[in-house]
């Protein structure tokens, strides 16, 4: 019996950190669609509405998979459900091999879209997790402390993807015209294999993670099945204005984030002509840098002020450091468009906490509704693609400048509703 209390720590421990690790994988298959769109414009002379399509093919899935999700956690638990999650992310990892032989872009978008359809299993299920895994009195720092290691992520995909999947190798219109068929071929097949070796490396951690998690004890709460349906209490979250409110700003603010992000490599180089692609990936590093202290200052501001007052001084200085990257040139325009990072870290958090506030014993529906509503990152990411072709990458930025108003109105709108909501409790 006294062994069995002593093992009982430590496994938990372990348990978490294998949670933790999730927050970081996702955030590290999120932000390699980064490089993928510079990647795949190269090799598939792409405009930038179809090279948008990375961040939509992926980002469909959270409108799809969710109710899906929902269920089978219902049935199965939250710990089978993230290991099916790191299966499909796994899968669709693997399948960047072939779709790297077939030189083909939709079976590259189909693989992208596994990857996505596995994140909302883990998405969903791991903060499950986290939230079981350990004392009631603790669970909010937990959930912070995992928190963090999203954004860490998030920068190692982008390193990962700066000195394995980008080359430095960029034709010039000259250089392109000068080439024969073949030399182009041989050309495009080299920087599409780019991905096969980052990707399969990537595939087979997750697995190992997954197969981690499978031999390790988990709290019950992590493994039961649950009764009663996950959607009891979505009328009520319908009728109530500020959660509906929460949802669009939700839609609005993921695509915000995804493209900024999306477009940063394109804007920079836009912004300095003849810039190479390594040097303005480095600037979407900084980024994310900057999104990452901007997690932990808000932290520190969360003892004084709510997420809503915090989310309201963050969006306007968002929306103004937008409005200089439209309208300046250079490094001012770059150096504004990285700034938005750093006010970007409170919102996500912000508005799912807004939104719950109140909502508390309808937190199953409510959070399947504002996974629903990251679909924002398919729709605004092809709407910034579109409008670069017909205009510049710097007016596209108008599609981020929007978002950030929609989320300062909501914000604005919570203040003055009373309705401020708490420490912020999920990641993205």
């Amino acid at each position: 019996m006294n062994d069995e209390i002593e093992r009982t720590p430590r496994a938990g421990g372990f348990a978490l950190v294998l949670i933790v690790c999730l927050y970081a994988l996702w955030g590290m298959a999120h932000n390699l669609n980064d490089i993928l769109i510079a990647q795949f414009k190269k090799v598939f002379e792409l405009t930038d509405l179809q090279s948008s399509l990375v961040q939509s093919c992926f980002y469909i899935a959270y409108l799809i998979m969710p109710i899906p999700v929902a269920l089978l956690l219902q049935r199965f638990g939250y710990k089978r459900g993230v290991i099916a999650g790191l299966c499909l992310y796994g899968a669709g990892a693997f399948l960047f091999w072939p779709a790297a032989n077939s030189l083909t872009y939709a079976a590259f978008l189909a693989a992208l879209f596994v990857i996505a359809s596995g994140l909302t299993f883990i998405e969903t299920a791991g903060t499950g997790i986290i939230v079981v895994l350990g004392s009631p009195r603790t669970t909010e720092w937990r959930i912070n402390f995992a928190q963090a290691f999203n954004p860490v992520g998030s920068i190692l995909g982008i390193l990962i993807g700066r000195q394995f999947v980008l080359s430095g190798v960029e034709l010039s219109s000259t250089t392109r015209a000068a080439m024969n068929s073949s030399e182009y071929a041989a050309y495009r097949v080299s920087e599409g294999h780019a991905v096969q070796w980052p990707y399969l490396v990537i595939g087979l951690v997750v697995m190992a993670v997954a197969i981690l998690i499978s031999i390790t004890r988990f709290p019950a709460a992590a493994t039961e099945r649950h009764r009663g349906s996950p959607f009891a209490g979505l009328g009520a979250l319908l009728r109530s204005r500020l959660f509906v409110f929460g949802v669009i700003a939700q839609f609005f603010y993921v695509g915000t984030q995804i493209g900024v992000w999306s477009f940063l490599i394109r804007y920079s180089k836009h912004a300095v002509p003849g810039m190479s692609e390594k040097l303005a990936a480095l600037y979407l590093t900084a980024s994310l840098v900057l999104f990452l202290i901007g997690r932990f200052f808000s932290l520190v501001l969360l003892r004084r002020y709510s997420s809503a007052q915090i989310g309201v001084v963050f969006a306007a200085a968002a929306a103004a450091l937008t409005v200089v990257g439209i309208f300046a040139s250079g490094s001012i325009g770059i150096a504004a468009v990285v700034g938005a990072s750093f006010f970007m870290s409170i919102m996500f958090p912000a508005i799912y906490a807004i939104g719950l506030h109140g909502n508390e014993a309808h937190s199953k529906p409510a959070s399947a509704l504002m996974i629903m509503s990251i679909t924002g990152g398919a729709v605004l990411t092809a709407a910034m693609g579109a409008i670069s072709d017909q205009a510049t990458i710097s007016v596209a930025y108008a599609v981020p400048l929007t978002g950030f108003l929609v989320v300062l109105a909501y914000c604005s709108f919570a203040v003055l509703s009373g309705r401020t909501g708490g420490t912020p409790t999920v990641a993205h």
